[in-house]
């Protein structure tokens, strides 16, 4: 397994160092991360479940693609990677726009983060190493869910509520 290499930002997501993601002293507010929403033509968003053998929110509900920016990569080279990696899609050919650039210093969210949004009414191919399954729901079939008691990764329920509003 190689060495992961993050790029360590300051406040203002200026780029001040590197660091490797196994490092334990890691505070992913001081790295990047990209998510993205696969949504359908009826509004529904395609939301995996992470695989059981993941060290992080194993089993949880997750975005459609999600992952940290690597060193010396910009947002949209780390979601074109993720993308690719996790769904099988290539940027090229789909549908797409930038949904929201946050901050974890004023929003509360975990990483400085971009958020994607691809176009596409079918179910990926997804990667059996990133997600055991998935299904589309509306946005607010996933905060009921959430609020329900369903475990999630820890920005979801805020993505889709600053991302969709928590639509029904």
């Amino acid at each position: 397994m190689t060495d992961e290499r993050l790029d360590l930002v300051n406040e203002r997501d200026e780029v001040v160092g590197q660091v490797s993601r196994a490092d334990p002293a890691l505070r992913w507010r001081d790295v990047r991360v990209v998510n993205a929403f696969i949504r359908n033509s009826r509004g529904e968003l395609w939301i995996p479940r992470r695989s059981p053998h993941k060290s992080l929110y194993p089993n949880a509900l997750d975005v459609s693609v999600g992952g940290a920016v690597q060193s010396g990569e910009s947002y949209l080279q780390a979601f074109a990677r993720e993308t690719a990696e996790e769904v099988g899609l290539n940027l090229e050919a789909v549908d797409w726009r930038e949904l929201a650039a946050f901050s974890p210093y004023q929003t509360g969210l975990s990483s400085f983060m971009r958020v994607y949004e691809i176009r596409s009414d079918v179910t990926p191919a997804y990667n059996p190493q990133d997600f055991s399954g998935g299904e589309w729901l509306t946005p607010g079939q996933v905060l009921a869910r959430i609020a329900a008691g369903e475990a999630a990764k820890g920005d979801l329920a805020e993505l889709v509520r600053r991302c969709y509003g928590g639509q029904p």
